[in-house]
C-alpha cells in the first residue's frame, strides 16, 4: 500500500467532517463478502459449499448473480472493472471458477481465518485503494437476491453521494411484515432523497418486538449492503477498533499474491478480533461525541437475503396453490409447499401444507415452513455427531475437477473421479489405503513411484499403499475414472502431499 496514502488515511479521522472531504470521488469498487457456513439452506448448502455457490433461485449461483450486479451502472460513476471478493480458504477454488464462468476478472482476497465481516471489509478496503487512490466501496453479501437492478442502482447512487461527504451509508429495506430473521435499523432525522440518519441498530428481535417495529414505521430491515469511502472506513475502524485495524493493516502489508489469489499474512490476521460490521462500527455511529455519521437509504428492489427455505419459497414464482417446485417434483393436493430435487430422484408431495421438502444425494430434509429457523440447530447436532452430511456433499468439487462417492463399506470406498483437461491432482501417498483406477473415458497420465505411463479407456492400474502417485489429464476432454479404495482407514485426511500446483502441500 502506498505510504503517502496510508498517511492520508491516518489523517482522515481528524478531517472527516471538513468540507474538503466532499471533493469528487466517483470511483466505485464493488466488494463482495463471500463467507458463509452453509447451515441455513442445508442440505443443499454445506460447510464446504455454502449457499452463495448454489443456484438457489435460478441456474446461476447467488455469487455469480452478485458479481454481475454492478453491470450497466449509471455512466456518471467510474465503476472499477474488477470487483474485490473476500472469501475463505476452503471456498477459494469454487469462487474463482464461478467468477471466471461469469466472464469477470476479480481480485479475490483469501481470509486466512474466519473473523466476521468487519475484518473482511477492512481487507477489501486496503485492496481497493492499494494503488494509492481512494474509492467508494459498495459492499454487499454474496448470497442475497435482488430482483430490480435499476432500483438497486438508484439506491446505491444516493448512498454514494452521502459516502462522498464522509458518511457511512447502508441500504435499508422498508419492512413488509414482522420478521424475526432480520436485524432492524431505527430511523433518525430525515435527509434528502428519502434517506435518514441512523439512530441505532437492533439485532434480530422477538416476534412481539418485530410487530411493534413494523407498526411504528420507524424501523427498516438491515440489508447488509454498505457504501463508504475506503479512507473513511479505515479511519473509523482505527478509532473505534484499533486492534482490528492494526492486525488487518499489518496482515495486508505482508500480502502474498501467489497462484492468482491475494493472501494476507495469516499470523498477523489471527490477531484481529472477530466482529461484524454492525457491532464493530455501525452501532457506534451517531452516539454523543462520535465524529462519524451513519445514513440509511431506502432500497425497494425485491431484496431477499434467502436466509431460510421459507425465504426461498417466498422469493420464487408459485403455482395456483402456492407451491414451488425445483427439479423433479410433483404436487398432488398440496398447498403453500416448497419441494426441491437435487439428486435427480422424483419428489412427490401429496396433501402437504406449508411444508419444505429438499432431497439431495445423501440427505432429505422435511420441515414445517414455520420452523425453518431451527435447521441451524439441526446442523449443529449433525456436526456434533461427526456425520459427513454437515460438511460436504457426496459430490465434492476440487480445483482439478470433482469426485463423487458412489459406494462405501467398512474397508472399501468407490469414487467416480472427473479431472478437467490439463488439470492434475497432487503428487501424494496414503498410509492406510491402496487404490485401483479404471479409466472410463479420456486419457490418464499416471505417476506411480518412479514410473510414468498413459492409460486409455478400459485400462486400469493399481496404486499400492505407501507409494507416491499422481493422476493427470493431458488431453482436451474430461478424464473420468472409477477409483476403488481399500484399507483400514479411508478418510480424506490420509493424504500426504509432496507437490501440488494449487498450494495444498502438507
Amino acid at each position: 500500500m502506498d505510504r503517502k496514502f496510508r498517511q492520508d488515511i491516518e489523517e482522515t479521522a481528524e478531517t472527516i467532517n471538513a468540507p474538503g472531504l466532499t471533493t469528487e470521488c466517483r470511483r466505485l469498487v464493488q466488494v463482495i463478502l463471500a463467507g458463509g457456513s452453509g447451515t441455513r439452506l442445508w442440505p443443499v448448502s454445506r460447510e464446504q459449499f455454502p449457499k452463495q455457490l448454489i443456484g438457489v433461485i435460478g441456474t446461476e449461483s447467488l455469487l455469480q448473480a452478485t458479481v454481475l450486479r454492478m453491470k450497466h451502472f449509471p455512466a456518471a460513476w467510474d465503476v472499477a472493472a474488477e470487483p474485490v471478493i473476500v472469501c475463505g480458504e476452503e471456498h477459494r477454488f469454487a469462487t474463482g471458477e464461478q467468477v471466471r464462468e461469469s466472464g469477470v476478472t476479480a481480485r479475490i482476497v483469501v481470509e486466512p481465518a474466519r473473523r466476521d465481516t468487519a475484518p473482511a471489509l477492512t481487507l477489501a478496503a486496503l485492496t481497493a485503494c492499494d494503488d494509492g487512490k481512494d474509492a467508494i466501496l459498495v459492499a454487499m453479501p454474496a448470497d442475497h437476491a435482488i430482483a430490480d437492478l435499476d432500483a438497486l442502482h438508484a439506491s446505491i447512487e444516493t448512498a454514494a453521494r452521502f459516502a462522498q461527504a464522509g458518511n457511512i451509508a447502508t441500504l435499508g429495506i422498508p419492512p413488509t411484515r414482522p420478521d424475526t430473521g432480520f436485524g432492524y435499523i431505527r430511523l433518525g432525522d430525515a435527509l434528502q432523497d428519502g434517506a435518514h440518519r441512523i439512530e441505532r441498530f437492533v439485532e434480530k428481535p422477538v416476534a412481539e418486538l418485530a410487530t411493534q417495529y413494523v407498526a411504528s414505521g420507524n424501523y427498516w430491515w438491515n440489508s447488509g449492503i454498505f457504501v463508504v469511502r475506503a479512507s473513511v472506513w479505515l479511519a473509523v475502524l482505527e478509532q473505534l477498533q484499533p486492534e482490528m485495524h492494526a492486525a488487518c493493516v499489518l496482515s495486508y502489508e505482508q500480502l502474498n499474491k501467489a497462484d492468482g489469489y491475494l493472501r494476507p499474512c495469516a499470523a498477523e490476521f489471527a490477531k484481529s478480533p472477530s466482529d461484524s460490521i454492525d457491532y464493530a462500527v455501525m452501532e457506534h455511529l451517531g452516539k454523543p461525541g462520535s465524529p462519524f455519521e451513519g445514513v440509511v437509504v431506502p432500497l425497494e428492489a425485491g431484496w431477499s437475503d434467502l436466509g431460510s427455505w421459507d425465504a426461498v419459497w417466498d422469493a420464487m414464482e408459485k403455482d395456483e396453490s402456492g407451491n414451488v417446485a425445483s427439479g423433479r417434483v410433483l404436487f398432488e393436493g398440496s398447498t403453500a409447499s416448497y419441494a426441491r430435487s437435487e439428486g435427480g430422484r422424483l419428489v412427490a408431495c401429496v396433501g402437504t401444507t406449508n411444508l419444505i421438502v429438499v432431497e439431495t444425494d445423501d440427505a432429505v430434509l422435511v420441515a414445517d415452513r414455520s420452523r425453518v429457523q431451527d435447521i441451524k440447530g439441526l446442523v449443529s447436532r449433525i456436526k456434533l455427531a461427526k456425520s459427513p452430511e454437515a460438511d460436504a456433499h457426496r459430490k465434492v468439487r476440487r480445483p482439478w475437477g470433482f469426485y463423487d462417492s458412489i459406494d462405501h463399506g467398512e474397508r472399501f470406498q468407490v469414487k467416480r473421479i472427473v479431472v478437467n483437461p490439463g488439470a492434475r491432482l497432487s503428487l501424494q501417498m496414503h498410509h492406510h489405503r491402496a487404490e485401483h483406477w479404471v479409466v472410463v473415458s479420456g486419457t490418464a497420465l499416471v505417476t506411480r513411484g518412479e514410473e510414468e505411463f498413459l492409460l486409455s479407456e478400459n485400462e486400469s492400474t493399481y496404486i499400492p499403499l505407501g507409494v507416491r502417485h499422481r493422476l493427470e489429464n493431458p488431453g482436451r476432454v474430461p478424464l473420468e475414472i472409477i477409483e476403488v479404495q481399500s484399507g483400514t482407514y479411508l478418510g480424506e485426511d490420509d493424504i500426504v502431499r509432496f507437490d501440488d500446483k494449487y498450494g495444498r502441500c502438507n
